[in-house]
């Protein structure tokens, strides 16, 4: 069996366009979740925290699969012979502090983690278009 360079390249490309995908909806669900962050500071009560953890909850499901998707993109850069360590990760501690105890201090904690995962998605999103864009070069 002969290797197939083109064939590889593309399987790593549409690897790395899932992993986008997954990635771009985890920052939407953040970026809401931050939106209502703001609104849970400024006094919004339980509807506002309720619906921040269902943004931060989908938001984690998204970063679960935006995770698996980086790892398949980052086996199948390798059949190309480029190696990228492409992590991810989401704590879930300061959702529970949130609940319960409910207060300022926990909320602006949470507000922080929210603004800080959304940093690390948007580092992963460049780091996978820049990828991209070598591949489709080659």
């Amino acid at each position: 069996m002969s290797y197939d360079f083109e064939k590889e390249r593309n399987e790593a490309i549409l690897a790395g366009e899932r992993a986008l995908d997954s990635l771009r909806a985890a920052r939407d669900e953040l970026n809401s979740a931050g939106n209502w962050g703001i609104v849970d500071l400024l006094g919004g009560g339980l509807i506002s925290g309720l619906v921040k953890h269902s943004k931060m909850s989908n938001a984690q499901n998204y970063m679960e699969q935006a995770k698996w998707n980086l790892q398949n993109f980052s086996r199948e850069l390798q059949d190309v012979n480029m190696v990228h360590n492409l992590n991810l990760e989401l704590g879930d501690f300061l959702t529970f502090a949130d609940f319960f105890f409910d207060g300022v201090v926990a909320d602006w904690l949470v507000q922080d983690r929210i603004n800080e995962t959304k940093r690390q998605v948007e580092d992963a999103i460049r780091h996978v278009e820049t990828i991209l864009g070598q591949l489709r070069m080659m």
